[in-house]
């Protein structure tokens, strides 16, 4: 594929006429009359139809245009992320932890929502596959509760963004006890699997003495609400997760202090050319963590 053909090609489709268009690029019409000829030789198909003295894209000539469009907006959002300038911007491409609470990644993402000429790309996953993502530049930021381990090749950059205290949530009618002991020991609960406010949840019960009634074991946070908004328990998690369950009356936070929280990290590595979107996202967010592997 001759790229020089496939920019002429478009100029002749913007314009609509082989002469205009020649005088335009100050270029012999024959010159480049031979220029689309070869282009559709190329690609085995004719793509215009003459209508009087106008041109008009045929089938294949309208999908070449599209490809061509698309072809060409790449590598203007390449020069412009690689000069950090210009109007075109490639989308801000964020992987976040598929356990991670929806109502948390909203709060990150409000700062771009704000951002009329910035988009974004959101893809959900498990850890692992995130941040191999990450190193091989298909994701600028990956949204996780831990920092990363050692082990890899690459350094990482965890910077904490945010922290929110665990409590109990429920409807009003199961918190009603004394103690946080007697909640935990009598009410069915829904906690999150394997993460920290699990291990800091079973350092607590340890701690008490108690054999909690846990009704499931759920590790994906939008159902942990749910199943609390049903009244099925008393759920573990933090209050962004049932924010407006608990606005709305629905469910209520127990008034014990568990001494959970669960950390949010934004996890990237270091690049030459970083999304322009993230900096600024990132700026002045918390405490920064830095944790690699050789």
């Amino acid at each position: 594929m001759n790229y020089h053909h496939l920019r002429y090609f478009r100029e002749i489709a913007t314009e609509g006429h082989l002469g205009r268009t020649a005088e335009r690029l100050n270029v012999a019409q024959s010159a480049l009359s031979i220029q689309l000829r070869q282009l559709e030789d190329r690609l085995g198909y004719a793509l215009f139809d003459r209508a009087g003295r106008s041109l008009v894209l045929t089938e294949a000539g309208r999908i070449a245009l599209d490809h061509a469009d698309r072809i060409f907006t790449a590598g203007d959002e390449l020069l412009a992320t690689l000069h950090q300038n210009g109007d075109a911007k490639p989308p801000l491409r964020i992987g976040a932890l598929s356990t991670l609470s929806r109502n948390f990644q909203l709060q990150f993402l409000k700062p771009l929502l704000a951002m009329d000429a910035c988009k974004f790309s959101l893809k959900s996953g498990n850890t692992d596959v995130l941040l191999k993502d990450l190193e091989t530049l298909a994701l600028d930021v990956v949204l996780t509760t831990e920092v990363p381990q050692t082990g890899s090749q690459f350094q990482f950059a965890a910077q904490l963004i945010a922290e929110q205290p665990v409590y109990l949530h429920g409807r009003p009618d199961r918190l009603e006890y004394d103690t946080l002991a007697m909640l935990l020991a009598h009410e069915p609960l829904i906690v999150p699997t394997e993460s920290v406010i699990r291990a800091e949840f079973e350092n607590l019960i340890a701690t008490l003495g108690i054999r909690p009634h846990i009704l499931a074991s759920v590790d994906d946070m939008a159902m942990v609400r749910l199943l609390a908004r049903e009244g099925a328990g008393v759920a573990i998690a933090p209050t962004v997760v049932v924010a407006d369950e608990i606005a709305s009356g629905v469910l209520k936070t127990a008034a014990f202090d568990l001494g959970i929280s669960e950390p949010f990290f934004a996890v990237t590595l270091p690049r030459k050319f970083p999304h322009p979107a993230l900096m600024a996202l990132l700026a002045g967010q918390g405490a920064v963590a830095e944790r690699g592997g050789a």
